[in-house]
């Protein structure tokens, strides 16, 4: 008797008023961090698509009567369709040849890791779990990575080119891949420094 008396006084919460309890202790994310990480991805695939394109086109350089690119080099005559060659030691210019394969070598590096980190940060975002804030700071590093080949990779074809280099000879294609380069940087160090700041409170979540 003395234990059915007891247990007619235990505490004892139904499961929906428990998950109820829960739901109202879980952590829930700022609506202005929600919208600065979704900025930062949009941003980046903005980056990713400019940075693809200026790699496929990969006509970067116009200078006297010559188009320098990636893939190609053509010879642009007054009343003549353009003639493109993929032996790039026709341009004359020394070192062309190799330097041109690790340009290229680096810049569609650089858009292929940074798919790996856009996909990351999307994840990050859609699938929130303990890992999340792991994936989204791993995001943000491959993206500096993108950033790194990137950057490079402009900066190689300008010492290339330094014989031919003209402000208003460069292409729209060139400049789609400065801006992705500016991006990634962008992006990913603000990335990383949201993720810093947005912490969670310690003993946040737990019962």
């Amino acid at each position: 008797m003395l234990c059915s008396h007891n247990s007619r006084f235990a505490p004892s919460l139904p499961p929906p008023q428990a998950q109820r309890l829960l739901a109202h202790r879980r952590p829930q994310k700022a609506f202005f961090e929600t919208f600065i990480r979704s900025l930062i991805i949009l941003c980046l695939a903005i980056a990713v698509v400019l940075s693809s394109i200026s790699v496929c086109d990969g006509r970067w350089l116009l200078a006297n009567g010559e188009l320098f690119g990636l893939w190609h080099f053509c010879a642009i005559g007054n009343d003549s369709a353009p003639r493109c060659v993929t032996d790039l030691r026709l341009a004359r210019v020394e070192g062309l040849n190799v330097g041109m394969i690790l340009i290229r070598s680096m810049v569609s590096s650089a858009v292929a890791v940074a798919i790996f980190g856009l996909e990351l940060l999307m994840v990050s975002q859609v699938c929130e779990d303990a890992s999340s804030r792991r994936k989204w700071s791993m995001g943000s590093v491959l993206i500096l990575g993108s950033f790194l080949l990137s950057a490079t990779g402009v900066l190689s074809f300008l010492i290339l080119m330094k014989d031919h280099l003209t402000f208003t000879g460069f292409t729209l294609t060139y400049w789609c891949e400065f801006i992705a380069a500016f991006l990634f940087f962008l992006n990913g160090i603000s990335g990383l420094h949201i993720n810093s700041i947005t912490q969670p409170r310690n003993g946040a979540g737990k019962i």
